[in-house]
């Protein structure tokens, strides 16, 4: 009986000349997963049934260019210098998106489609919060496939199998490692639905709900990141992902408290899309 996790032998499979990676794959679920969850909570709360699959259209492919600008701006050792090939930078499929590049870009792409639809965008952002979570969490699956992104070595039962050609150096010796990406995969799902609990509780409105889901991801960030030994950029003690939810724990705490006595009715805006010129 096997005391650890075994990771995937492959995490491309071939259908005839067409690749079809699990690290796409998961993403791909990943964003249908969360507009689902956004179009039933959006029309919940009296948004236009449809609305959060057209802000999608503009907000996925924000994201993943966001995200992916994120990665490159934080990590430029892997993609230039001695040994490196800046082409690297587009292949997206070996891996590398930073979730703050993706919510930033995609935040950038619903705020020119909710402009567009006239719809308002903290209505937006409350009815996709908890199908973020849900989204990221099916993501890290494709990390499992790509055996990439652990933890340091363990001998727990659930210690994860790396392959020894992705070990990083000064660990090749170890053969389990802490499965971060299960971890993060439990706490989003776990912060998902304590998010929608509050929220029915609360009724969280004009940015609140996301607010919650900031504070919530970042605080399982802030001490998964800090197992992981693939080679990152530091400032100070600590990683920079690490920095980065530290600050926007603290930002979104702020607003959140900042707002607790909010009391303005926050119901979309129920219109047809704007006529293309």
């Amino acid at each position: 009986m096997a005391t650890f996790i075994p990771s995937p032998s492959d995490g491309v499979w071939h259908l005839g000349p067409l690749p079809l990676r699990a690290y796409a794959l998961g993403i791909i679920i990943g964003a249908m997963v969360a507009i689902w969850i956004g179009e039933k909570r959006f029309t919940a709360r009296g948004g236009r049934e449809g609305l959060i699959s057209d802000v999608a259209i503009w907000a996925i492919p924000f994201g993943i260019v966001g995200a992916r600008i994120y990665h490159v701006i934080t990590d430029p050792e892997l993609y230039f210098g001695d040994g490196r090939s800046a082409i690297d930078v587009f292949k997206i499929w070996n891996g590398g998106l930073g979730i703050w590049g993706a919510i930033a870009g995609g935040a950038v792409g619903a705020v020119i489609a909710c402009r567009r639809y006239g719809v308002s965008f903290s209505s937006v952002a409350d009815a996709l919060a908890p199908g973020l979570l849900v989204a990221q969490a099916i993501g890290r699956i494709g990390n499992y496939f790509n055996q990439e992104l652990f933890g340091k070595p363990t001998t727990k039962p659930w210690g994860l199998e790396i392959d020894a050609a992705n070990r990083p150096d000064g660990y090749t010796q170890f053969a389990t490692f802490h499965p971060t990406f299960l971890y993060e995969l439990l706490w989003n799902l776990g912060a998902a639905a304590l998010l929608i609990a509050i929220d029915r509780k609360l009724k969280l409105t004009g940015g609140r709900a996301f607010a919650l889901y900031v504070m919530l991801y970042t605080a399982g960030r802030f001490w998964i990141e800090q197992l992981r030994i693939d080679e990152v950029n530091h400032l100070g003690p600590f990683r920079l992902n690490v920095w980065t939810s530290i600050v926007l724990f603290l930002l979104a705490t702020a607003y959140f408290v900042a707002t607790r006595n909010r009391t303005r009715d926050d119901k979309p805006a129920d219109v047809e899309p704007a006529e293309s010129e």
